[in-house]
């Protein structure tokens, strides 16, 4: 079945005189993303006033234009959509914020071609999904890793798609996580500030390494325990692995971590009784800026059944 198109009439502003077309057609179209808007300038979906085509995304242009802009409907996604149990806490036609359970892979990828978040996702949002990049997908512009719990936000649209990716890049998003710690950091709070990259020894792992991406994670102890600690982390920036990495470099890996953490021995017993395997990790909170709407959002999640479990059979 082939697929149908629309028409958008973009005007130029006065003040984008001399701007790249492009970004002028960013400015006049702010549900599309400039990038999207680039692949359809070169693929010859754009039209001047005369009605030629114009395929150079770079074409410097004069305020009060009219050009047409032929959008093709989104594409199916690749990914299948799959009834997975989701546990959606907000919702509207621009973006979802899920509560992740733990164990749910993020993104398809190698060894993770379905079952994921995307393809549960692709199943409940249906047809109010408009299309990233020319694609009806579900816009993931964060993670969490596949044994981490908590809050994430996935956009319908290219515009909220930019506007959240925006924030994350601005680093002006409120990310806190709950994790329990083996020892007891001292002092009770803190920063660490190291920069992260793969492990030049372990491509698989993340590693403090000199000339990494910049990695800021501000702790604080909530409360002590029977040696472990229940911590609040507030990123300052999202890396792969930073809270896991920062807080073993502090001497206090999470508890049960098989990457960065080694289980001591009195907990050995707790863990194996209650049958927790994985980090004790969990984003509790969430907060952000509509990018559609401009209004504050901001979401709590309490920690699960198991993270609350093993705090209980730590609790001293």
């Amino acid at each position: 079945m082939s697929r149908g198109v629309s028409i958008i009439e973009a005007r130029i502003s006065d003040e984008a005189k001399g701007w790249r077309l492009d970004r002028a057609l960013a400015d006049a179209v702010p549900t599309m993303s400039r990038e999207r808007l680039k692949a359809l300038i070169s693929s010859g979906a754009v039209s001047d006033p005369a009605g030629n085509l114009v395929r150079d995304p770079s074409r410097k242009i004069d305020g009060g234009l009219l050009f047409n802009i032929v959008v093709p409907d989104p594409a199916p996604a690749h990914n299948e959509a799959q009834d997975i149990a989701l546990n959606v806490v907000f919702e509207d036609e621009h973006l979802v914020v899920i509560d992740k359970q733990a164990g749910l892979v993020v993104h398809p990828a190698a060894g993770n071609f379905d079952g994921t978040l995307v393809n549960a996702l692709l199943h409940h949002c249906g047809g109010s999904l408009s299309g990233i990049g020319g694609v009806a997908r579900p816009g993931i512009v964060h993670r969490i890793d596949k044994d981490t719990s908590g809050l994430m936000v996935a956009a319908k649209t290219d515009r909220t798609h930019v506007g959240l990716a925006k924030q994350f890049a601005d680093h002006s998003i409120d990310r806190r996580y709950k994790a329990i710690v083996t020892g007891r950091p001292m002092p009770r709070e803190g920063s660490v500030d190291a920069p992260l990259a793969r492990s030049p020894q372990n491509r698989k792992k993340i590693a403090i390494v000199a000339g990494g991406k910049r990695a800021v994670t501000h702790y604080r102890t909530l409360t002590r325990l029977n040696e472990a600690a229940l911590v609040e982390c507030r990123l300052e920036t999202g890396r792969t692995h930073q809270v896991r990495v920062h807080m073993a470099s502090l001497g206090h890996p999470l508890i049960g971590d098989p990457v960065y953490g080694r289980t001591k021995q009195v907990h050995r017993p707790i863990l194996e009784t209650i049958g927790f395997h994985r980090q004790a990790l969990h984003a509790a909170r969430l907060g952000f800026i509509h990018p559609v709407k401009s209004i504050a959002l901001a979401f709590d999640s309490e920690m699960p059944a198991d993270m609350q479990e093993l705090f209980s059979k730590l609790d001293v």
